[in-house]
Formats: C-alpha cells, sequence, structure tokens
C-alpha cells in the first residue's frame, strides 16, 4: 500500500514539474539621465521648495509630453545647483522618437518660480544621456 502510495505521488509531482510555469524573462536594468539644474538669477530658494525634473517624450506635436521618468528634490534649504539622475526604462525609447528633459522649480504653496524654457534632447538623434539645464524665472522676471 505504502508503495502505491509512493507512486502515484511520484507521479503527481512528475506532472507538476512538466506543467511549472516558464521562468520569468530576465529583468532589463534601467538606465539613467542625469546632469544638474540650475538658474543664474542670485536669488536663494526658500527651504520648502523643490525641484521637479523630467524625462519626457516629445515626437508628437500636438499632444502633451509622456513622462517616462521623473525625479522631485526637495530642497531642503539647500541651494543650486542641484544634480539629478531619473531612471527609466530602456524598452521604452524608441530611436525614431525624440526625448528631452524638462525642469521646474515650485515654491512650498505650488506656484512656479523657474522653468526651463528651451528644448534639451536626450537619448536619440545623436543626444546624450547627460544634461544640465539653466532655468528662467517664470513669468520672465526674477521676484
Amino acid at each position: 500500500m505504502m508503495v502505491r502510495y509512493l507512486m502515484v505521488l511520484l507521479l503527481m509531482c512528475g506532472g507538476c514539474a512538466a506543467t511549472a510555469p516558464e521562468a520569468a524573462a530576465p529583468a532589463v536594468p534601467a538606465a539613467t539621465v542625469t546632469g544638474s539644474v540650475s538658474y543664474r538669477e542670485r536669488i536663494a530658494l526658500p527651504p520648502d521648495a523643490r525641484v521637479i525634473v523630467r524625462l519626457v517624450d516629445v515626437s508628437k506635436a500636438d499632444a502633451p509630453a509622456t513622462v517616462l521618468g521623473e525625479q522631485v528634490i526637495a530642497t531642503q534649504g539647500l541651494q543650486v545647483p542641484f544634480a539629478y539622475a531619473i531612471t527609466y526604462d530602456p524598452r521604452r525609447i524608441d530611436p525614431r522618437f525624440t526625448y528631452a528633459v524638462q525642469a521646474r522649480i515650485e515654491l512650498g504653496d505650488g506656484s512656479l518660480r523657474f522653468i526651463s524654457d528651451t528644448h534639451h534632447p536626450v537619448l536619440t538623434r545623436g543626444a546624450g544621456s547627460s544634461v544640465d539645464l539653466v532655468l528662467v524665472a517664470a513669468g520672465g522676471a526674477a521676484r
């Protein structure tokens, strides 16, 4: 009786092994876009300001940019320049498309203080994976 039980158990386990799910595909390591954010004005940021840097797909002219990665930096009284490193999934990058880095500095109440006003390409069409951004005062003039 015990032999019969073991044989049934072995057959069941063999069937389990045959129907086991396939191993998951290997994970693709994340890639990184790096650089710094600064501005020219000699104005200190309040301690509650935050720097928001985004990697975006800007390929579609008549559509909002698609965010592929973002880093939010709490300034905590520190001042420019701020280093950033945005991680993204390289499988989402299409060499035919155009990607850029955009940044803004917001005050604690959410109001916009500084913003990038020029195109900063990365990743495709000969652009690298690092860019230093110099922001301008929102509204064109520093307060």
